[in-house]
């Protein structure tokens, strides 16, 4: 009776196990496996600009007064008081070109290098691709870059201006910005996880990089032997090229946007290496 019993037992199946290897190679990404986690990016980036806006007395307004704000008080010292040249345009409508690209990259390098340490315990209780974190902020504040970016254009249209022919180039040098937003961003947040001071770092690194930009000067007060130099710094390109692209300006960016997309390109390269060979260790870090 104990064999019949024991022959109309049931068979107990082990559940199916996944093991998550490390891939192999420079960069070690999986395209197929973030396709597969596109939900989950989507949603942090619904999140972020959420977030932002949430419980806000202006709202999306914030998008907007940061640039303008700044764009008073550049126009006032630098235009009126120094006498700085703004390459043939109104000084209004330089800095504000100038700052429309400057706030998205200073605001979404800063978001992407935070928010591994921010989302703790997103990090440390599942598992999924970790390189689609830096990226939300990113892609989110592109958002408040729209915002903007429609008021620049009434500002132009206001000065008596049309968009220039090189319009479509104005795309081309957003997503260079992208690319060095993303590549930096994911540099800064691999090492703010293992390193906690460059919290500190990040600040100031972006105070400094401000000025080292033709944010509130232009690229033609760069002597011509130190202009190629200068254009390492990526954001350089992006910023000179898209006031060649909105704006009459007597400059003529292609050099200086060639060799920063290729330093922006280095960037990103180096942010993945780095962040996917420190990535296995991020929750025992944190």
């Amino acid at each position: 009776m104990n064999s019949n019993l024991s022959d109309k037992a049931p068979s107990v199946t082990e559940a199916p196990h996944v093991r998550i290897r490390p891939r192999k190679g420079l960069v070690n990404i999986d395209w197929h496996e973030l396709w597969q986690y596109r939900d989950l990016f989507f949603f942090l980036v619904r999140r972020d600009v959420v977030v932002r806006y949430k419980q806000t007395v202006l709202g999306a307004a914030w998008a907007l007064l940061q640039p303008l704000l700044t764009m008073v008080v550049f126009t006032v010292v630098f235009g009126r008081l120094a006498k700085i040249p703004a390459d043939g345009v109104p000084h209004s409508l330089f800095y504000f070109s100038g700052l429309l690209i400057w706030t998205y990259f200073s605001q979404s390098m800063a978001q992407a290098a935070a928010c591994l340490i921010a989302d703790e315990r997103l990090v440390t209780k599942i598992y999924f691709p970790r390189l689609i974190m830096p990226a939300a902020p990113v892609i989110g504040h592109l958002v408040d870059f729209v915002i903007a970016f429609l008021f620049f254009l009434v500002m132009i249209v206001t000065y008596g201006y049309l968009p220039s022919t090189h319009f479509p180039v104005a795309v081309l040098t957003v997503l260079l910005a992208i690319v060095t937003a993303y590549g930096i961003g994911t540099l800064l947040g691999a090492l703010n996880v293992k390193y906690r001071d460059f919290r500190y770092v990040i600040p100031f690194l972006t105070q400094f990089w401000m000025f080292v930009s033709p944010v509130a000067y232009p690229a033609s007060l760069i002597p011509e032997k130190w202009r190629l130099l200068y254009a390492l710094n990526p954001i350089c390109g992006a910023i000179e090229g898209f006031r060649w692209a909105m704006l009459p300006t007597d400059t003529d960016p292609w050099s200086l946007l060639l060799v920063s997309s290729c330093s922006a390109l280095l960037l990103l390269a180096a942010g993945l290496t780095y962040f996917r060979r420190t990535e296995r260790f991020f929750a025992d870090f944190i």
